[in-house]
């Protein structure tokens, strides 16, 4: 984070600042559809921000739909091709990139019919989700959640980044996953998420965020 100052904030006047600060986003392209990312590994939980701000934007009369990265992971076929615990392959073929620009970011575009695909597989099941797609009306959002979304090239309007230290990011980290740290030293070497993100969010301390305003 270098010297950029953060200030305490509370989860729940985050979301609701959030939402603010969104409605009056436009997107570059001219796209209907505002496109978000809350980037950041699961042990920060960058997915309950997210619903945060869809809330606190449906009280504010905008719609929106939180889409969770993980629904779009390939299958355990491909995935775990060179093992279990390649860290290679957890940072550069776990995601179904293509799927995501085909049935997310594609019917999103200037043009689109906003129809889109909420998940389409279920890393648990190793099978398909088959959820039925859904509408998104113009001047609804997208909040895209998951871990080294700032890397891929998305048309983000705006993005947050959920920050750990890397010895949070070990603690809060279950013991069985701790094979994929290194991935996210890649990340932050390669990509540079917190300098990247129009937003960042400390969340060392679960109960107490901060965030660069």
């Amino acid at each position: 984070m270098g010297r950029v100052r953060l200030e305490a904030i509370t989860w729940e006047r985050l979301g609701d600042l959030l939402a603010e600060r969104l409605l009056d986003l436009k997107p570059a392209d001219g796209s209907p559809w505002p496109r978000i990312a809350f980037d950041g590994a699961p042990a920060a939980r960058p997915g309950d921000l997210a619903e945060r701000v869809a809330e606190a934007l449906r009280v504010r009369g905008r719609p929106s739909r939180v889409v969770d990265a993980h629904g779009f992971l390939r299958p355990a076929s491909v995935r775990l091709e060179y093992g279990h615990q390649d860290v290679d392959a957890y940072y550069d073929g776990w995601l179904d990139t293509g799927a995501l620009w085909r049935e997310v970011f594609g019917p999103l575009e200037p043009g689109g019919d906003g129809r889109i695909l909420p998940d389409l597989w279920d890393p648990v099941t190793d099978r398909a989700t088959r959820t039925p797609y859904v509408h998104l009306p113009p001047g609804g959002f997208l909040l895209l959640h998951g871990p080294f979304l700032l890397r891929h090239w998305f048309p983000l309007d705006f993005s947050v980044h959920v920050l750990l230290s890397p010895g949070a990011l070990r603690r809060r980290t279950p013991e069985p996953d701790h094979w994929t740290l290194p991935a996210y030293e890649t990340y932050e070497r390669e990509t540079d998420p917190a300098a990247t993100a129009d937003v960042v969010v400390r969340a060392d301390d679960p109960r107490h965020p901060a965030w660069n305003g």
